[in-house]
């Protein structure tokens, strides 16, 4: 198997080309494509996809919300059956959550918040269920670029 990239909404909202989220647009394109050559998995954790649908509804412009949430709603859908670039990484269950609960205010003390919690946690299982691959988190954000698991 291949790498496996846990996109982080920093990320999509670039691809998206969120107004104001969008500033690394190219580069980010340019590595979009070179993971889809390189034939990486790409998983998009639904905590993303809600924080993204939220940076979305706050634009200023009235169009911009309108015209953005589309764009989102087309490419959300195009993942739900199968024909995005990136599957989609389920909520956690119950018990899940309560343990990322359980560990949530240690994180928040070093100001990483629920939904970047989420993503360490996606990152940590695909880890553990790929440990002969390299599995890392792609972010803009800092705190989350050093989760790179490569045992090569």
């Amino acid at each position: 198997m291949g790498e496996i990239v846990i996109v982080d909404t920093s990320i999509l909202l670039n691809v998206l080309n969120v107004p104001g989220r969008n500033e690394q647009r190219e580069a980010v394109l340019t590595e979009l494509e070179q993971c889809i050559d390189d034939g990486a998995t790409l998983l998009l954790p639904l905590g993303a996809v809600l924080e993204i649908g939220n940076h979305i509804a706050r634009l200023a412009n009235g169009n911009q919300r309108r015209t953005g949430a589309k764009v989102f709603q087309d490419r959300i859908t195009e993942a739900l059956a199968g024909e995005a670039p990136w599957d989609l990484v389920p909520l956690p269950d119950r018990n899940q959550l309560r343990n990322w609960l359980n560990e949530f205010p240690d994180f928040a003390a070093r100001e990483v918040g629920l939904v970047d919690l989420s993503i360490i946690k996606a990152w940590d299982a695909a880890r553990k269920r790929h440990s002969l691959s390299r599995v890392r988190i792609w972010s803009l954000d800092d705190h989350l670029q050093g989760y790179d698991h490569n045992p090569g």
